[in-house]
């Protein structure tokens, strides 16, 4: 630990010598910080987390009791090769949340970016990717090589099949099963789950042009109320996707969707 950190650490927390803590520390009751982890200034360990390595963790970052981050995969593949996590800045990780390092199946890192919030009892697996701003409500959970966008959020108790990708904006009611790909913008929900709309209300909070809310809705419709097929739609929705860039987010999901999306 650099001589410059002013931190406060409970007598009883277990930190290895490998670890690096920033300045500003605050690290509670019976905490453990493993082997190489990098924690950023300004994070806050409340009592009994758990943050193994190796992990990079960014600065102001908020563990609550009993969060276990960085453990390793539960993948029956994994065979304790050296993968990581990676976590940004100013994210919430409330009780009980997981969070397990990648494999070298994938990429060998799970990464989180800034400004998330993680519920009691979520769950990130392996090689996810999660993006900025994401809500995941309480019991929310993401299977191992998920995406899922900006400003997403999934409803609790939410489960999330294997390699399915979830984009920016879209909001998953609480309890859907989400077998296939949810484009940027939907709302949707049940078991399996099915498309509900456009998240409008979610899109005018961050600032969303009446214009574009227009040509999103319109779009949605090319999509799922017209019948045609997948490539249909977006033929019929190029023209417009090159002029306005918020559509253009929604054709090119759908256009890389390898799974399939929500129908």
């Amino acid at each position: 630990m650099p001589e410059e950190s002013y931190n406060v650490i409970h007598p009883t927390a277990v930190i290895e010598a490998s670890a690096k803590l920033g300045n500003n520390v605050k690290v509670g009751p019976f905490c453990y910080i493993g082997h190489n982890v990098v924690l950023g200034d300004d994070c806050i360990l409340e009592s009994h987390v758990a943050i193994k390595g190796p992990s990079t963790i960014g600065k102001g970052n908020h563990f609550f009791q009993f969060a276990s981050i960085g453990e390793a995969c539960q993948d029956k593949k994994y065979k304790g090769e050296a993968t990581e996590l990676i976590v940004g800045d100013y994210n919430v990780f409330r009780e009980g949340c997981s969070v397990h390092r990648g494999t070298v199946q994938d990429q060998g890192k799970t990464i989180i970016g800034n400004h998330n919030l993680f519920m009691n009892t979520t769950h990130i697996a392996h090689d996810c990717v999660i993006g900025n701003h994401t809500i995941f409500a309480s019991g929310a959970q993401a299977a191992g090589h998920v995406h899922v966008g900006d400003w997403a959020i999934l409803g609790g108790m939410t489960g999330v099949h294997q390699f399915v990708h979830i984009g920016a904006h879209s909001f998953c009611g609480g309890g859907s099963i989400v077998l296939k790909d949810v484009p940027p913008y939907l709302m949707v929900h049940g078991a399996p789950c099915v498309p509900g709309g456009i998240n409008t209300e979610g899109l005018k909070r961050r600032g969303y042009s009446s214009e574009a809310l227009l040509e999103i809705r319109r779009a949605y419709k090319e999509v799922y109320r017209k019948g045609q097929t997948v490539a249909e739609a977006l033929a019929a929705l190029q023209d417009k996707a090159a002029q306005v860039p918020e559509l253009k987010l929604f054709t090119d999901f759908i256009a890389n969707a390898s799974r399939g999306i929500v129908r």
